[in-house]
């Protein structure tokens, strides 16, 4: 009797109360299905006395062959079997999922239609079925599986890649999700199957998923195993299989999770929303002179990659001297992958680009840690990662430092740290950090020492609390430290070397004597904060606008201690506002001053300053490490108001919630109209006067450094075609290679630059002209420019008399052609 092909039809279903049912999919097997179904029946019905009563379901997924005949000349003789058809091919995980549902048994085996696995195996898998299991999946891939045939090496290739996306993406643990022979519990295999949707080879990762979520046991047992001639499985399959996994994954999001993404995109778009109206001609004023450096670090990044030169280095600022890019932190993470969008669109479109959509990542990536670490409420979660990834500091940094505001890293490596304490796979959790941590190198160094630092605080903290945990903790996490180190070191070894001892390497970088935050910083306002801003305040308290790395409002300061009152028995609050309150203690510098007072104390700073990798810190910095404390003391007390009895409790619980929050929500950053480049620049003029082909720069007047740097901005205009001397970038000086911000002064640069900003000419008499040649000759320039610009009379005249003729007015500048009267 042959079924409809019309609709999906299961006939002659038996009576429930069956022991075992087996599903076998088949589709166009009519070669191979018949000595399978006959060495099925005959292992069953040989071991009724442990299998008990049983059922064989075939599934006919709309084959176009006899295989619906195989099963009825079968059927004819063995009642037990069964068979459900598909009017049409859909797929092995609509078969599965149509023979499974038509199943009564209290276990469900399912194997495929070749039996690679042989039936005998499953004494194996009911085994461990009846050992306190949920399910019991045959592997090829655990210690003890006997491969007596194996596949093509391609195709074992291709399994094992796609198992470890697999195991990665969706459920981690099971080494082999593909082999297709598998024993459920009964009503939980109905139950899986019939939540599942795909229709294809991804149905086992599927249903293996389901079974993880619901907390259901599952074993994998060691089968032995034979490839077998005419498989289904094609090469393509392999893609299609990810494809499902990819689709599975998005299904597995939760709208929460989506809706708290697509705010965070929507906080970095408002953020920067004056620069994405116009991201070529708008410029951000607080961000100083670093947006012109950032993006000219895009797009010397792009440059090298296009002409396959050295990324770690270049000449084409600081000439001839050249600049050490790895000791400048061009954020090569993301510039060498942006480097395409960086060519088609520019670099000013690409840093927009990186940086609002970094800044979304760090809050999606703080809030995924504080919904799996912290609080399971994802509206806590969602106002602590804001808190954490938009605080004041990061705003203000999100001016001109991408290196100090992107950190979506920087919450996968403290996840990936506190697996290692739990011990379970040290050397896997190992080699992860190692290699997460290479790449927050290539992100940032000095970000990457503060989350060392942050992390280090809080161990010690809960610790000091949890000593029982600490002692658990120690030995995996120094093992899994040492796997990471192994694993970071030798990939990051070159890049550092030429770091700290390569071209243009220097020692630190001098910032004063004390760059830490007042007392008062950590209680006040930043100047974005929308309601409560106050720029001339928040001036006073801070380097500048850039460096605002405190700011968190005295009713945020408020809130924290109440909640660390209220939550104190909790040892997590207990290492949270140990770590917020040493990281502020550690802000304010080696010494400080009590506001009101000229009482200066020695602050705990002086312990780290001047040693080795802390000798280049600005201090003020540390103080961005309470963000993320803040952020989880934060997300805690919500969940607990949230699940507070009264409603009176939870009503001025949320006042005081708004009252300490609101004040820091950030007004969008300040945005002005960009000079124009000249002409000159953009339309190829310079050509004419300056040949980089024999080594020649052009030397702007007077040159860039890190007060204008615009000079640079005209060079990324022109295409990078010419280099420059002079520049806004940490370089060498002196014997010592002490670090400074911009080239080595020499005496003409010095001159131009007091012109420009006193607009008084020294009287220039022979030495002057003779240390102009000799400067000239040094920068190998081919032409002097100077653009429109305050004092440009003075820089004018002084120029003349250095070289002894006047400029010509050519396409927007002042232009003196070196070459005439060599």
């Amino acid at each position: 009797m042959s079924a409809p092909h019309t609709t999906d039809v299961i006939e002659d279903m038996p009576a429930p109360a069956i022991d075992l049912s087996v599903v076998v999919p088949a589709y166009n097997e009519e070669r191979r299905l018949a000595p399978t179904l006959d060495a099925i029946i005959t292992h069953l019905s040989d071991n009724e006395s442990r299998f008990g009563s049983w059922e064989l379901i075939v599934v006919d997924d709309g084959s176009t062959d006899g295989t619906r005949d195989v099963v009825d000349a079968v059927r004819a003789r063995e009642p037990r079997v069964q068979l459900v058809t598909s009017p049409r091919n859909r797929g092995k995980g609509n078969a599965l999922r149509l023979g499974v549902l038509a199943s009564y048994g209290r276990r469900v085996l399912v194997t495929d239609a070749d039996l690679a696995a042989p039936i005998e195996e499953l004494e194996l898998l009911d085994k461990a079925l009846g050992e306190d299991h949920a399910a019991a999946i045959g592997s090829r891939a655990t210690p003890g599986a006997t491969i007596d045939t194996h596949q093509h090496r391609l195709r074992e290739l291709l399994g094992r890649a796609g198992n470890f996306l697999i195991r990665r993406v969706a459920v981690p643990g099971i080494r082999d999700t593909q082999c297709g022979f598998k024993l459920f519990d009964g009503e939980r295999a109905r139950e899986a199957f019939g939540a599942s949707r795909l229709n294809g080879w991804g149905i086992d990762v599927e249903v293996l998923q389901h079974f993880r979520r619901s907390g259901w046991p599952v074993a994998e047992v060691p089968v032995r195993w034979s490839h077998q001639p005419g498989s289904k499985v094609r090469p393509l399959d392999y893609g299609r299989v990810l494809a499902e996994l990819t689709l599975l994954k998005a299904r597995s999001v939760r709208p929460a999770d989506l809706l708290a993404v697509s705010l965070f995109l929507l906080m970095a778009v408002a953020l920067y929303s004056g620069r994405w109206a116009d991201p070529n001609g708008r410029y951000l004023p607080d961000s100083l002179q670093d947006q012109n450096q950032w993006e000219w670090f895009f797009a010397v990044t792009a440059d090298n990659i296009r002409h396959l030169h050295n990324p770690l280095f270049t000449t084409l600022q600081g000439f001839p001297d050249g600049v050490n890019l790895m000791a400048n932190t061009v954020m090569l993470g993301l510039s060498v992958p942006f480097a395409p969008i960086t060519l088609l669109f520019g670099p000013a479109i690409a840093l927009s680009l990186v940086m609002t959509l970094g800044l979304a990542a760090t809050g999606a990536a703080w809030y995924w840690l504080i919904v799996k670490r912290v609080v399971g409420h994802r509206g806590a979660a969602f106002v602590g990662a804001t808190l954490a990834a938009f605080a004041p500091p990061m705003v203000s940094h999100a001016n001109a430092h991408p290196n100090f505001m992107i950190l979506f890293m920087v919450p996968l490596i403290i996840d990936r740290a506190l697996r290692l304490c739990a011990g379970t796979r040290v050397v896997r959790d190992g080699i992860v950090l190692g290699l997460m941590a290479t790449y927050q190198i290539f992100l940032g160094e000095e970000p990457l020492l503060l989350a060392s630092m942050g992390m280090a605080l809080f161990a010690l903290g809960y610790g000091l609390v949890r000593r029982d945990a600490a002692r658990a903790a120690w030995r995996p996490l120094l093992n899994g430290l040492a796997v990471a180190g192994a694993v970071c070191l030798p990939i990051v070894a070159f890049p550092l070397y030429w770091q700290f001892a390569g071209p243009q390497s220097y020692g630190s970088v001098l910032h004063g004597d004390n760059a830490g935050n007042s007392p008062l910083a950590l209680l006040s306002f930043a100047e974005r904060s929308l309601l409560a801003g106050n720029a001339d305040r928040a001036g006073a308290l801070s380097l500048n606008p850039t460096e605002q790395n405190a700011f968190y409002g005295w009713p945020l300061a408020v809130f924290a201690f109440a909640v660390v009152v209220r939550l104190w028995e909790r040892a997590l609050v207990k290492a949270l506002a140990f770590t917020a309150l040493a990281a502020a203690m550690l802000s304010l510098g080696p010494r400080f001053r009590i506001p009101t007072t000229d009482i200066v104390l020695p602050g705990p700073w002086a312990l780290l300053s001047g040693k080795p990798l802390f000798e280049s810190v600005i201090e003020g910095r540390v103080a961005m490490i309470c963000a993320p404390a803040l952020g989880m003391l934060v997300a805690v007390a919500i969940e607990r108001l949230l699940s507070a009895r009264g409603a009176a409790t939870q009503y001025f619980g949320a006042l005081a919630v708004a009252a300490a929050l609101l004040p820091l929500v950030p007004a969008p950053l300040k945005t002005v109209d960009r000079e124009p480049t000249p002409a000159f620049f953009t339309d190829g003029t310079w050509r004419a006067y300056v040949d980089p082909a024999r080594g020649e720069s052009l030397v702007p007047v007077p040159l860039p450094d890190p007060g204008d740097a615009e000079a640079l901005h005209w060079q990324t205009a022109a295409g990078l075609g010419f280099p420059l001397p002079g520049g806004y970038f940490n370089g060498p000086y002196g014997p010592e290679h002490i670090g400074i911000y911009g080239a080595s002064p020499r005496f003409t640069s010095n001159m131009l630059r007091d012109v420009r900003y006193s607009g008084k000419v020294p009287v220039i008499g022979k030495n002057w002209r003779a240390q102009a040649r000799a400067d000239f000759t040094f920068w190998k320039a081919g032409a002097l420019v100077l653009v429109p610009q305050p004092h440009q009379n003075e820089l004018r005249d002084a120029v003349d008399k250095l070289v002894g003729r006047p400029g010509t007015w050519v396409h927007g500048v002042w232009v003196w052609d070196l070459h005439e009267g060599d």
